[in-house]
């Protein structure tokens, strides 16, 4: 899979690659052979994390902090190393225990409300990310938002954003996936199409679509750091920040068979192989996203939100949130109703984008016999225009959220790729009236 921009954490947050081996210590060590270990055993874990070595840096890094508790460097290199082994129960203890020790830390914040959303904490997740909202770059504050639970504010907070000059392509597509998990597939493909070919803007919405529909609260965040979610019981107690401190200044052994005590090795839990990690390799472009008419702003958003000072948190919710819905160019003519099973909603199962019409009934063909489901469906399109030019979009409908999002997920399992959306200018394709007039 094409790696999706996703700028949280892997490009300057969560692999931040060494973070250093000079402690910032509120207590020192007992002794100087102690400092000298707990410095060496650090510098291991950093060299074991640049190489992907996980069990070594875990490893080096317990050692290094039960040498030296109060330091908020080897704190931070041992969290790193949770998170990256997808032990998000332990990195969340981790980072937490370095933003008490280095408040102030972009780096430790968003990574502590990662590790609180692939726990379930949603509402500390949302805590974490309104208190330090002022030192989070916008564009990984808003992604975070749309994460915990609130891609609507994301996206007027990204929106806004975007208008700005200096705006790079990842804060875009940061905006294309927070309109995507507020259910605006549309918008999310236009303001996708601004960096990216349609070949891969139509991968874009598929990958999206997966990641909008987890099946465990540690799938998303375990999908964009590219790591799989493992059995985690948390940190060592002995690691607490509060924990009484028993050092005695030892030797730390070289060979890392196995970490020192710690939880149950990792046992993988996630259902379905992950896809590697989701970042678009294209140069930013200064531009400014508009994806609606030239003469409208691509989101209507509220009239000012700052590089945020606060953030206000709805309820939690089924993430499809009622957005202005962008209009595609409708299809033009009345067509008598088919034979298909009668609409009983507004959700609709999305099976591809294509040049023209003709393309489209080629293909629907092809899905019928690959699928014999979909033959009981009536065909619908539309015709979409972008800045990249026009395309007519394939899909069924008229369903409910649940049956469209079984019948996606039948058609997945036998090689389909498909996703499901809100009704947006849906309407019966152009072929069926064709074949109705003889």
């Amino acid at each position: 899979m094409a790696r999706i921009i996703f700028s949280l954490g892997l490009t300057t947050l969560v692999v931040a690659g060494s973070v250093g081996s000079t402690p910032i210590n509120a207590v020192e060590p007992v002794s100087k052979e102690a400092r000298k270990d707990a410095a060496a055993a650090a510098s291991r874990a950093d060299k074991a994390l640049v190489r992907g070595d996980m069990i070594a840096a875990i490893a080096f890094a317990e050692a290094a902090v039960r040498l030296s508790p109060q330091s908020a460097d080897y704190r931070m290199t041992l969290a790193q190393g949770y998170l990256r082994a997808g032990r998000f129960a332990s990195a969340r203890q981790a980072f937490a225990d370095v933003n008490q020790l280095r408040p102030g830390s972009a780096k430790a914040a968003l990574n502590l409300a990662l590790a609180q959303i692939a726990t379930g904490d949603i509402e500390g997740a949302r805590a974490t990310l309104a208190q330090n909202a002022g030192l989070i770059p916008v564009r990984d504050l808003g992604l975070a938002v749309a994460l915990a639970g609130d891609p609507a504010g994301a996206v007027a907070m990204l929106s806004e954003a975007a208008k700005k000059p200096g705006a790079d392509a990842k804060l875009r597509q940061n905006l294309a996936l927070s309109l995507a998990l507020a259910g605006q597939w549309h918008g999310a493909r236009l303001v996708a199409s601004a960096d990216m070919s349609p070949a891969d803007v139509d991968q874009r919405m598929e990958d999206w679509a997966a990641f909008a529909q987890p099946t465990a609260v540690s799938d998303q965040v375990a999908t964009l750091l590219g790591v799989r979610a493992a059995s985690d019981s948390g940190q060592p107690a002995v690691l607490a920040l509060t924990a009484p401190l028993h050092v005695v200044a030892a030797p730390i052994a070289t060979p890392v068979a196995a970490p020192t005590p710690a939880p149950e090795p990792a046992v993988l839990v996630q259902p379905e192989p992950i896809r590697p990690p989701l970042l678009l390799a294209v140069p930013a472009m200064p531009m400014v996203v508009a994806v609606t008419p030239p003469t409208a702003p691509l989101v209507a958003a509220p009239s000012v939100v700052p590089v945020v000072a606060s953030v206000r948190w709805g309820a939690r919710r089924e993430v499809v949130q009622p957005l202005p819905v962008l209009s595609a160019t409708r299809a033009v003519g009345r067509v008598a109703a088919a034979s298909a099973p009668a609409a009983k909603g507004d959700w609709y199962i999305q099976l591809g984008a294509y040049d023209s019409p003709a393309v489209a009934r080629a293909k629907w063909e092809r899905l019928k016999r690959r699928y014999a489901a979909f033959s009981a469906y009536q065909p619908m399109g539309a015709s979409v225009r972008s800045r990249d030019g026009s395309f007519y979009r394939l899909s069924v409908g008229g369903l409910t959220r649940r049956d469209a999002a079984a019948i996606c997920g039948r058609y997945r399992t036998k090689g389909g790729s498909c996703f499901v959306r809100r009704g947006t200018g849906d309407q019966a394709a152009v072929w069926t009236r064709y074949s109705s007039k003889g």
